[in-house]
């Protein structure tokens, strides 16, 4: 119940920080492309692009707080930082699709992340990054709810991080059209796709190694 109740608190946070997210860049979209957001994009002025860089700045610190508050142990802090983050993330671009009616598509781009470079690309590779992170959360969150302290196996360290690694490559590996104002390569689906294949192998060793601790320790052996 206890659990419950700080999930619920998450989410509900996490949905009102991504309307007000979202209604900062209705804002800024008002400003800047008032014709329509689409890429080649033309680059903000350099004041407001610090205010820019800054804001993003605060919001993840404002996530990562949301964690640390919320969880008991430094692997609860970090679940519920990915449940907090997911959500925000997701319901984002649904706040935008509600005001804006856009993405048309998930496969629009958008400028993801500013630092330290901007990450471009489409809306659906951020979505389901977030739902991997949800899933990991919950993983962490059920793992040491049960009683048992939360221990990956460090295989799925490493690959999480190998996975991390290509993911961002995929994001800024052609920032410079956007800071040139040009239209972007196509995006990497091949590097993408099993990168997030990766996540879901490495979540897989963690339910094995908890599957392997559970039996060991069970009564009669």
């Amino acid at each position: 119940m206890k659990d419950h109740k700080k999930l619920i608190s998450v989410f509900l946070f996490a949905a009102a920080f991504a309307f007000v997210e979202s209604a900062v860049v209705v804002y800024l979209r008002a400003i800047y492309y008032p014709e329509g957001f689409s890429f080649p994009l033309h680059i903000m002025r350099t004041p407001h692009l610090l205010v820019e860089l800054f804001r993003e700045l605060s919001t993840i610190v404002m996530l990562v707080s949301v964690g640390l508050l919320t969880g008991s142990t430094r692997w609860q802090k970090f679940s519920y930082f990915l449940i907090a983050f997911g959500v925000w993330d997701i319901l984002y671009y649904v706040w935008l699709k509600v005001i804006l009616n856009w993405p048309a598509t998930l496969f629009d781009w958008d400028i993801l992340f500013l630092i330290p470079l901007p990450w471009i690309g489409p809306v659906i590779a951020p979505i389901l990054i977030s739902l991997v992170m949800i899933a990991a959360g919950f993983l962490i969150i059920e793992q040491e709810a049960s009683g048992k302290d939360y221990r990956p196996p460090l295989s799925a360290l490493l690959i999480s991080g190998l996975a991390s690694f290509v993911i961002l490559y995929t994001f800024v590996r052609d920032t410079g059209a956007t800071l040139n104002s040009r239209l972007p390569q196509p995006y990497r689906y091949e590097f993408f796709v099993p990168a997030l294949v990766l996540y879901l192998f490495a979540m897989m060793l963690v339910f094995r190694r908890n599957e392997k601790r559970d039996h060991e320790g069970s009564p009669g052996r």
